[in-house]
């Protein structure tokens, strides 16, 4: 009996001692305990680290007004020492953080508070000029050399960069209107681009106002951009959404982009520099994609392709108030080819077009681009589809003597506007089949079985991007 009440004792003493061990932290403040739980946190990621900073380490200031370029520069390359020692991350913390172009380096993570802000600067002496990219010839604004961009790295493998829903602004409006009015030196800077690089992740970030394109990979393998928010005004020129550019192996899924011009734009060069550079764009997954777009493509192929596009596989699209569903771009002098293109379960929602492919976007980066090269475009595949009011079905123009071929499209549903164009389906230099589409398409694409819907192709075996998995990883500061 004894024993029994003395156990009862140290219980309740325990218990005693636990609530105060609670009281005593309680006390210790509110801001006491954000500190302690924003110094540890996890993320998923293609790899983890065993190295890790703070960009308040290295002088960063998060307040709007102070020039954050040195700090940023500072922090990565200190981190860039334990590229062979298990890799490092770089925390940005809750802020306003203005900054200039800085580069990445390699086994690298670069991390954004979910109350961080990366603010672009307005400094155009914040952001050195580099050379146009080869397979362009020049910059996509001016002649000559461009602007590098927000975030950049080139030559890099095992790179993340990612954050808790983090924001990166890149306060467009200066550059936008500098371009409207003639008076860009070089080509606008992009927010992310990544250059001759592997084994690359963009994450889980939202992107506003970049002073062009937003995210870029070119001349690059195994990329994930997975759950991007990108905000743009629909007004704004070539805010494109995602462009990947002469990459092989790229998965861009679960992502919303509002913008001035086309959501995801698929590229691999430009005329005659993208022909000699011969840099495909292949084994492209887009997936669970929702844009808004009311003047340019959800989903984009070309117009700079003259490297190639081929294997690209599109599903889950959901397009609102936008120009086009799918648009190929192309031109006489352009060469390369797109092929082996499918998508499926596509819902549109107010569209001009849903389908749109054309032979004459016309422009050129300079006068020597070759007349005679023309493009291959071949096995084009639409199916399972939903689109309500809507102006026209579709505008599908190959170019004379250059027919685009094997175009299929089936089981689409189409259902006009109060006030649709009297021609639906605009057919030229095209052939192909339809089974089982609303309103009936144009001759050159014939209802293969009249009695029954055949399916387009689809491919059902895995691309290698696909195997790109996550681990959970995590970050802890570690105070010197």
């Amino acid at each position: 009996m004894g024993s029994l009440k003395t156990a009862k004792r140290t219980q309740v003493i325990c218990i005693i001692l636990l609530v105060g061990i609670i009281i005593s932290l309680n006390t210790n403040g509110v801001e006491s305990r954000k500190a302690r739980n924003s110094d540890w946190f996890e993320y998923s990621a293609i790899s983890c680290r065993a190295h890790s900073a703070s960009l308040e380490e290295f002088g960063g200031v998060g307040d709007g007004i102070t020039s954050n370029t040195k700090a940023f520069k500072a922090a990565i390359d200190h981190l860039s020492l334990f590229q062979s020692e298990g890799g490092s991350q770089l925390f940005v913390p809750p802020g306003k953080w203005l900054t200039g172009s800085f580069n990445l380096t390699s086994h690298f993570t670069l991390f954004l508070h979910k109350d961080a802000v990366l603010l672009a600067s307005q400094d155009e002496k914040e952001w050195p000029v580099i050379e146009p990219l080869p397979s362009y010839g020049r910059g996509r604004d001016t002649e000559g050399g461009r602007y590098s961009s927000l975030i950049f790295g080139t030559n890099l493998t095992d790179v993340v960069i990612t954050g808790d829903n983090g924001t990166i602004d890149g306060q467009g409006e200066p550059w936008w209107r500098k371009f409207r009015a003639g008076e860009l030196k070089y080509t606008r800077p992009y927010l992310i681009e990544i250059m001759y690089s592997q084994n690359i992740q963009i994450s889980n970030l939202t992107l506003i106002n970049s002073p062009s394109w937003n995210v870029h990979p070119v001349y690059s393998s195994s990329v994930i951009v997975q759950g991007i928010t990108i905000l743009a005004p629909v007004t704004s020129p070539n805010t494109d959404g995602i462009n990947p550019d002469s990459c092989t192996n790229t998965r861009i899924e679960d992502c919303y982009i509002v913008s001035g011009d086309d959501c995801v734009a698929v590229k691999s060069g430009w005329d005659q520099y993208g022909i000699a550079y011969g840099m495909p764009t292949k084994q492209l997954i887009i997936r669970r994609l929702t844009c808004i777009s009311p003047f340019s493509a959800v989903i984009a192929l070309g117009s700079e392709m003259s490297g190639g596009i081929q294997d690209v596989r599109a599903e889950d699209i959901t397009a609102i108030d936008s120009e086009s569903g799918v648009r190929i771009k192309t031109a006489v002098g352009r060469g390369g080819f797109v092929k082996d293109i499918y998508v499926r379960r596509m819902t549109m929602k107010t569209m001009k077009w849903a389908f749109w492919i054309t032979g004459s976007y016309g422009s050129h980066p300079d006068n020597n681009y070759d007349p005679h090269a023309l493009p291959v475009i071949q096995n084009i595949n639409y199916r399972d589809m939903v689109a309500d009011n809507v102006t026209m079905a579709a505008r599908l123009e190959g170019i004379a003597g250059d027919p685009f071929t094997g175009i299929c499209i089936s089981n689409v549903t189409i259902e006009l506007t109060n006030k649709p164009k009297k021609l639906q389906w605009n057919c030229t230099d095209i052939t192909g089949i339809s089974s089982g589409v609303t309103p009936k398409p144009c001759e050159l694409l014939p209802d293969h079985e009249p009695a029954q819907t055949t399916e387009c192709n689809f491919p059902d075996n895995r691309l290698p991007v696909e195997n790109m998995g996550v681990q959970m990883c995590s970050y802890k500061a570690n105070y010197l």
